[in-house]
């Protein structure tokens, strides 16, 4: 009957339709068997409990956290969004600030791309998979690179920047490497899991034709994979934006140093042209990474990756970037003697039991931010997904939701979390508000990203077959994208452990709150022991989500 109702064309696409949701069933078949199903819901007990923990320690629903006297400065600093600073004088300071903010991030962005590109390789499971041949030795080898991996991403670029400015002084070339270094080992995590999560079957298939392993890559991993890279390249330089701005606070220049200035002198309209500065450009990155997805054409391509060379070395050439002090003899005697004060590690004032309060405020942290922005991250990057048939309400609706996205992540944590310290008390609640916000705008543009990039096809047959759009999404498009959007909030729970350092440093508690008392009394053997401990929390958290991808396959 419906070879009766269609023409040729669309029985092929009906037939290949159901082969492919098939397929995506057969990957998620095993929420049906007895044993795969009690993991899952140990799994969800277990994040529930954690999350019940987390909120019930934070003291919410259980004590006042609001601090009344802040209200009057939030609602001034409101107003003052509607009045933004546009006298000629500080719209040259923008200008000059927001050039040396965007060539930061460009350059780091690029290092971190040819790091990810590279590195997402190697700490993929599929390369190290042997279909024919199993071994505990190319698991080992996954293993150890996975775990050496876990340390460059797990110190916040504001933390490499402190370091870096100890050996290399006030050199440009440290903004670039404190981003470039903890983004590319990030990039290369995320790569790594798109191709676990998405191409296996057309590797395997290839695999076990007789194909070796790089050409098996290339044509089973980067067609799949390959629309997903190109969206996280173009958001990872929205990242890098946001970096650079924070990076400005501690001396960098730029937007940054220039947010930290309105701040202090309490120049509401002065913030609120420079919020509206980083909502600009996140809102370019974001609108020419959305026509490079849509139409991927190799013109389009070419000139994006000609511009990108072009801005790269004019870059270099406005922010000074060279690479003989990192070789001269004088950065090597201050690397050694910063090694030498950084060792060895010494617990902070207070012992153990000052460690421990500051690790458990940051797990309190990051679990309020990211279990509130995963939840709510879901429903807001469906309604802002990007799809060709939508009605004149629809396509509203994603546009208001798209840009409210783009305003919680645009304005970087700290900024966040000085406003929720205006009207909350100091520690965990504002902090993990703060990261909140910050984090639902980037899990709702990542989760935008899957719904737009998964296989269409089977809900189209399901629209065929007369099937409601609610029953389109909770059987063809919700089992395709569940995957890779746990995959992406157990990503930003282990980047939240990260954002915990920069909320920290302005009064939010946790590991953050620490490093900050120790960066000021010089205590570089104590930051040593404190950057460890949130390696290690990093870590403990790559161990979890491998191990729950594992179990959600």
């Amino acid at each position: 009957m419906i070879g009766a109702a269609v023409d040729d064309r669309a029985d092929s696409l009906v037939v290949t339709s159901i082969a492919t949701w098939e397929a995506a069933g057969r990957r998620t078949a095993d929420w049906s068997k007895p044993v795969g199903l009690w993991t899952r819901r140990l799994w969800l007990v277990a994040a529930a409990a954690l999350a019940g923990w987390a909120f019930w320690a934070t003291g919410l629903g259980r004590r006042s956290l609001v601090n009344p006297r802040g209200w009057p400065q939030v609602r001034s600093f409101l107003a003052a969004g509607v009045h933004p600073d546009l006298s000629g004088e500080f719209g040259k300071i923008v200008v000059d600030a927001t050039i040396t903010t965007i060539g930061y991030a460009l350059l780091g962005s690029l290092l971190a791309l040819v790091i990810g590109l590279s590195g997402g390789l190697f700490m993929s499971e599929l390369w190290w998979r042997r279909p024919r041949h199993p071994s505990g030795r190319p698991r080992l080898i996954w293993f150890i690179i996975r775990s050496l991996a876990v340390v460059p991403r797990g110190i916040h670029e504001a933390v490499w920047a402190l370091s870096l400015v100890a050996i290399l002084g006030r050199d440009p070339l440290v903004g670039v490497l404190a981003i470039g270094i903890p983004f590319g080992f990030i990039t290369a995590k995320v790569v790594a899991e798109m191709i676990d999560e998405s191409a296996v079957r057309p590797y395997n298939a290839l695999r076990q034709a007789g194909s070796r392993r790089l050409p098996a890559f290339a044509y089973g991993v980067v067609p799949v994979v390959g629309s997903d890279v190109v969206s996280y390249a173009f958001y990872r330089f929205e990242c890098a934006i946001r970096s650079s701005v924070v990076l400005g606070v501690i001396g960098a220049g730029g937007l940054g140093f220039q947010f930290a200035v309105s701040f202090q002198a309490v120049r509401s309209r002065e913030i609120w042209t420079l919020i509206y500065t980083v909502v600009l450009l996140a809102a370019g990155i974001d609108w020419w990474g959305a026509r490079l997805r849509a139409t991927a054409s190799r013109r389009r391509i070419v000139l994006s990756l000609v511009v990108a060379l072009a801005l790269s070395i004019l870059s270099v050439v406005h922010l000074g970037v060279s690479f003989r002090r990192a070789t001269s003899a004088r950065t090597q005697r201050l690397f050694t003697r910063f090694l030498h004060e950084s060792w060895p590690p010494r617990l902070p004032l207070g012992g153990w039991h000052a460690l421990q309060r500051a690790v458990l405020d940051t797990l309190q942290l990051s679990v309020v931010a990211i279990s509130t922005a995963a939840l709510l991250a879901i429903p807001l990057g469906y309604l802002g997904s990007r799809r060709r048939t939508e009605t004149a309400g629809r396509r509203a609706v994603g546009w208001f939701t798209r840009l409210g996205l783009l305003v919680l992540r645009a304005v970087p944590p700290p900024i966040w979390a000085s406003l929720f310290l205006f009207v909350l008390l100091p520690g965990p609640v504002p902090g993990g508000f703060a990261l909140g916000c910050y984090t639902i705008g980037v899990l709702g543009r990542l989760n935008a990203s899957v719904m737009e990039n998964i296989d269409r096809r089977p809900g189209r047959v399901l629209r065929r077959l007369g099937a409601s759009r609610t029953a389109v999404l909770s059987y063809a498009d919700a089992p395709l994208a569940l995957p890779r959007v746990v995959a992406l909030s157990l990503y930003r729970w282990e980047v939240t452990i990260r954002e915990t350092v920069i909320v920290g440093l302005v009064g939010a508690g946790g590991l953050g709150r620490l490093l900050g008392q120790q960066q000021a009394a010089f205590d570089r053997a104590g930051i040593v022991t404190t950057v460890a401990t949130m390696i290690a929390l990093s870590f403990l958290i790559d161990v979890i989500s491998s191990r729950l991808r594992r179990d959600l396959r």
